[in-house]
């Protein structure tokens, strides 16, 4: 009787647990990267979006966009390397 009460329960144990991890941790690409340039010294406290820059990315080498309520930043994301960080005007998406 227990061991089926524990079958039973167990699937709605471990998607409740997995609903909770998902609502506490919100790791949308604009959180990430916005975390990211804060560790670099960069102010967004308040990320707005990310894009992801296709022509501007390389293979390994991925270029987003972030837009946060004071300022715009391209970002250049590189696999075991601090990121490229660029400030750029409002509405200037275009790669320099």
């Amino acid at each position: 009787m227990h061991r089926t009460a524990l079958i039973i329960l167990a699937p709605i144990v471990v998607a409740t647990a997995g609903e909770l991890a998902a609502a506490t941790l919100d790791e949308s690409p604009k959180n990430i990267i916005a975390a990211q340039i804060r560790d670099q010294g960069y102010k967004c406290d308040s990320p707005q979006s990310a894009v992801r820059d296709m022509r501007a990315s390389k293979p390994d080498e991925d270029v987003w966009v972030l837009q946060c309520e004071d300022a715009n930043y391209r970002v250049r994301l590189i696999p075991d390397m601090a990121a490229k960080i660029e400030r750029i005007d409002k509405g200037q998406h275009g790669d320099k």
